[in-house]
């Protein structure tokens, strides 16, 4: 039997990191990393874009509610000045006055009535 020499490679994190990651294994799966890439950058984005999204609800949402706010003030306002006596109140300055008699009503004669009485 001849002597054989068997020499056993030492391990090692690094040997073994360049064993699978070597030049051709990288050259073969760059399309892979462009997609890889592709797809982190569309990921950035829909972030982005969900972020303004929210911003822009939010404000309107403020606004809507200021709105809101203002319109509901304005009826107050409004049915406040519409009472009568608001409203007399603002008359007197110009010189009018409420008038104390009661309204007259006008009656309806039917035309067939006045043609029979011909």
């Amino acid at each position: 039997m001849a002597k054989e020499k068997i020499i056993e490679k030492k391990y090692s994190p690094l040997r073994a990191f360049t064993e699978v990651f070597n030049y051709s294994w990288i050259v073969k799966n760059i399309p892979f990393f462009l997609f890889l890439a592709v797809i982190a950058v569309l990921y950035i984005a829909n972030g982005h874009m969900a972020d303004n999204r929210i911003r822009k609800i939010n404000d309107t949402a403020r606004k809507l509610k200021d709105l809101q706010y203002e319109y509901k003030t304005l009826k107050s306002e409004m049915m406040f000045k519409s009472r009568e006596s608001e409203m007399v109140r603002a008359a007197q300055p110009m010189g009018l006055v409420m008038d104390s008699t009661s309204p007259y009503r006008i009656k309806l004669v039917s035309s067939k009535v006045s043609e029979e009485s011909n």
